[in-house]
């Protein structure tokens, strides 16, 4: 995968998220809701300058890896995700708020990881090169 270059940098800033409807109810049984969670990912998404590099729409729960910019936390954009398209799943669809009249769409628990296209140990050992291939200036 290729860096991001942003005005005085590069970066790769990649998310793996998931996250599960509240009390894991399978909502998304039928494709149209499967299909009606993506777009409104998607849109909050675009809205917010998240990329998703891969989404995945289960029955219960969300797996994406996105890629963002590096200010943003995992949790933040995990904050714009779940709120934004929570918000328009229950707006499009008006029988959803039987089962949640508080409008919580998605559970609060998730999970989020950092990923990288380099493994840690390919760094370490990159790094450890770095101090052996330069003179050391002890400060």
């Amino acid at each position: 995968m290729s860096l991001d270059s942003y005005s005085h940098g590069v970066y790769q800033t990649f998310y793996h998220l998931v996250w599960a409807t509240k009390y894991r109810y399978k909502c998304m049984r039928q494709a149209k809701y499967r299909l009606a969670v993506r777009r409104a990912l998607e849109a909050a998404a675009s809205r917010h300058s998240i990329r998703f590099v891969e989404l995945s729409v289960m029955e219960d729960h969300v797996h994406a890896l996105v890629s963002v910019h590096p200010s943003m936390s995992q949790v933040k954009a995990l904050a714009l995700l779940k709120g934004a398209s929570a918000h328009s799943i229950l707006h499009e669809f008006p029988n959803f708020r039987l089962r949640y009249p508080k409008g919580h769409f998605w559970s609060r628990g998730k999970c989020g990881r950092s990923v990288g296209d380099v493994d840690k140990d390919t760094i370490v050992d990159y790094v450890r090169r770095q101090a052996d291939q330069s003179q050391l200036v002890d400060f």
